[in-house]
């Protein structure tokens, strides 16, 4: 895919319930610049505010999910940040409704806090992750520096940070970075079939488990069980429960009204 001037710097497409962002500047490797950043912030909103779309895909065009920060933007003044939601648009504050990555290429720095942004990850078999900062004098705070420690083991969070060096898809797999590795060119289809399967869930459900899973870290024990409970009671007298629990009986597909 080749960036054409009428062509913004980010796509986004409609699939089956899905809505598939792209990033759109492969002459740049996908670097993230304000403009960018303001197009991820603008689909997110997109995504969670179109009750048809239930999960979404986020991938770079041209082969390279995402080179980090534009560097000779920043160097302008042009700053990848959106208020509130941070780096890239959705570091900060991603979507409410779940978020795949696929990557192709290079994710790497800013590229990579996308990725760690995102709730789930499929990597080609012959990508490369990794957070290169400090080679720039530079500090992963995109939310690598943060996060990372709580994703993987410590000391190789802190050797990935520390030495600046790439790591493979199939390393990340065995970390627990990246879910499924897909052939090289394949990402997009394997995130899409993992997209599908999440997408036919119950809606309400999906969503309030992504905000309980993501939200208990920051839950003591006995104020997570209180919290769990406020957020998953509309839940269990939506109409979508009653028709799961109907579909199930009725030994049919359920047919889900986000309410």
């Amino acid at each position: 895919m080749t960036q054409t001037p009428d062509q913004p710097v980010v796509l986004t497409e409609a699939r089956d319930g899905v809505l598939v962002i792209t990033i759109n500047r492969p002459q740049a490797k996908n670097a993230i610049s304000g403009d960018v950043a303001r197009g991820l912030a603008a689909a997110a909103d997109e995504l969670d505010g179109n009750d048809e779309l239930r999960v979404g895909v986020l991938t770079g065009a041209g082969g390279t999910f995402c080179s980090g920060m534009d560097l000779k933007g920043f160097l302008t003044g042009d700053l990848p940040f959106v208020e509130d939601r941070g780096f890239g648009g959705i570091t900060q504050r991603p979507p409410r409704k779940p978020l795949i990555a696929a990557v192709e290429g290079w994710a790497v720095a800013g590229g990579f806090e996308l990725l760690l942004a995102c709730d789930m990850v499929v990597a080609a078999d012959d990508a490369h992750l990794g957070v290169p900062e400090v080679k720039r004098a530079l500090v992963a705070g995109a939310g690598a520096a943060l996060l990372l420690p709580q994703r993987i083991p410590p000391a190789i969070a802190m050797e990935l940070l520390l030495t600046g060096d790439p790591i493979t898809a199939q390393r990340a797999a065995e970390l627990g970075l990246v879910n499924r590795i897909a052939p090289s060119g394949a990402a997009l289809d394997g995130a899409l079939e993992l997209a599908a399967t999440v997408a036919a869930n119950g809606p309400l459900a999906v969503a309030v488990t992504k905000q309980v899973a993501r939200s208990a870290s920051d839950w003591s024990s006995e104020e997570g069980w209180i919290k769990q409970g406020e957020l998953m009671g509309p839940v269990f007298v939506s109409e979508d429960a009653a028709e799961g629990a109907t579909a199930f009986a009725e030994k049919r597909t359920p047919v889900w009204k986000g309410r």
